[in-house]
């Protein structure tokens, strides 16, 4: 898509389109045995069952899992899916934020795995969003994580649960 044509469907001048090329088979396989062998290993690490991982991937059939799996830890040529690819690269960006927002590899685990107040979660544990299926989910937790390690994400404090209105000793004017 030209520039031009970018900008006129709505893409402002800082977007950056995905080159068609990306999703070539040739560069799917490239990244499919190193992405497929570093979620197994990541995967074990979370603690994750074989049910868990398929939601993860999307959801594959059983013997399709057992297959990916058999043909990464042999180093064989294997070719994921885009959708698949990009699960699994979610994956990748959560236990990389994890490992710079906490000192602790296993603070970072525990954080996946307990109840979150903050709203993205709803009580719910990290872990189960990322385990439950879909790519929003995945996407949730990473955007989440990604804006905490970027400094952008900030706590709630006392008055965002209970807002008091302005009154006049509030406002200052210069």
């Amino acid at each position: 898509m030209p520039a031009n044509a970018a900008i006129s469907a709505g893409y402002g001048q800082g977007t950056t389109m995905l080159s068609p090329d990306r999703f070539e088979p040739a560069n799917r396989r490239m990244l499919s045995g190193p992405g497929m062998r570093t979620f197994l290993t990541i995967a074990d690490l979370w603690g994750l069952n074989e049910t868990q991982r398929r939601l993860v991937l999307g959801y594959p059939s059983k013997s399709t899992y057992q297959n990916w799996r058999k043909l990464a830890r042999e180093h064989k040529d294997i070719t994921l899916g885009v959708d698949t690819l990009t699960r699994i690269s979610a994956v990748l960006g959560i236990y990389q934020a994890l490992l710079v927002l906490y000192t602790d590899e296993a603070e970072g685990w525990d954080w996946l795995k307990r109840p979150n107040a903050d709203r993205t979660f709803g009580g719910q544990r990290p872990l189960d969003i990322v385990t439950g299926g879909t790519i929003d989910g995945l996407m949730t937790v990473r955007r989440f994580l990604d804006a905490a390690r970027g400094g952008i994400y900030m706590a709630p404090n006392e008055a965002d649960f209970d807002p008091s209105p302005y009154g006049e000793d509030d406002v200052v004017v210069i």
